[in-house]
């Protein structure tokens, strides 16, 4: 009985941290480059009770294969499996100038936050002056993280400029006032990631990388150039959460979740019982 309880506990607590993640995915349905998190269930590991023999253990073991009854497999619960899925969003027309969409999966954008280099999905960026008495701008998210280069150097942009052109492989340049100035060109810092498992998400549409350990950085991601970049000018990726299927696994979710609080429930009850007889 007492088995029983522990093990509708243990599940309890697993559909908990289930129902949070899809809660989660739900509250940014509408947040532009949201990758949502998929949920999956595998099985804690079970006890193997035996009927009274005397027979081998190798010998019993083969029977119980084809014999089950010869023996009872208890399990302990279940465990929750989380990962984020990367597929593509949809692409969402804007027109604003800053606005920017990845149009491959896997292709992040350089950020830097605090001095710690994040990837983000999230393409929309803003100008930030600078304040430092030379009227320049700042390509920034808006969170105000600087956007960072193919060098993964801050962008800075002078304000002698009277438009901003970004073109399909990421080359950021401006069309100056006049004529006779040079625009300026940067290439925006855009890297594949080969291993996304690799991320962590670190809140506000960000990720980072976890701790590598020995393996190489460029077994993780690559740094894009030229043709391999996918940006569009004046869109945004959408959210890749589908409302639907979100809907029908917190239902079911949450089915689950009371049918082990019964469970708790009337092991309790039967308990109760117990102590009632003696």
């Amino acid at each position: 009985m007492l088995r029983s309880m522990i093990t509708a506990t243990n599940s309890m607590a697993q559909f908990q941290k289930q129902l949070d993640k899809i809660g989660h995915n739900l509250a940014n349905v509408d947040t532009q480059g949201f990758k949502r998190t998929e949920t999956t269930f595998s099985e804690l590991v079970r006890q193997q009770f035996n009927t009274d023999t005397k027979e081998p253990v190798n010998e019993l073991e083969d029977k119980l294969i084809l014999n089950p009854e010869l023996g009872i497999m208890q399990g302990s619960g279940a465990k929750l499996n989380s990962n984020v899925v990367f597929t593509q969003g949809s692409v969402k027309q804007t027109g604003r100038t800053l606005d920017i969409a990845l149009t491959v999966p896997n292709q992040f954008l350089q950020i830097d936050v605090n001095g710690e280099i994040n990837y983000t999905r999230d393409g929309a960026l803003y100008l930030s002056p600078t304040n430092d008495g030379t009227n320049r701008f700042m390509l920034a998210t808006a969170s105000g993280n600087r956007v960072l280069d193919e060098n993964q150097d801050p962008i800075y942009l002078n304000d002698n400029f009277k438009e901003i052109v970004i073109s399909k492989d990421g080359t950021l340049s401006t069309v100056p006032n006049n004529e006779t100035e040079l625009p300026q060109i940067f290439e925006l810092g855009i890297v594949g990631l080969d291993r996304p498992q690799m991320l962590i998400e670190k809140g506000n549409n960000l990720y980072g990388l976890k701790d590598l350990g020995n393996v190489p950085i460029n077994d993780v991601l690559t740094f894009l150039d030229g043709a391999d970049r996918a940006v569009q000018q004046g869109a945004l990726e959408m959210s890749n959460v589908d409302l639907t299927k979100e809907m029908t696994d917190l239902m079911i979710s949450q089915r689950s979740y009371q049918m082990n609080a019964k469970t708790v429930t009337l092991g309790d009850q039967m308990l109760g019982l117990i102590n009632g007889v003696r």
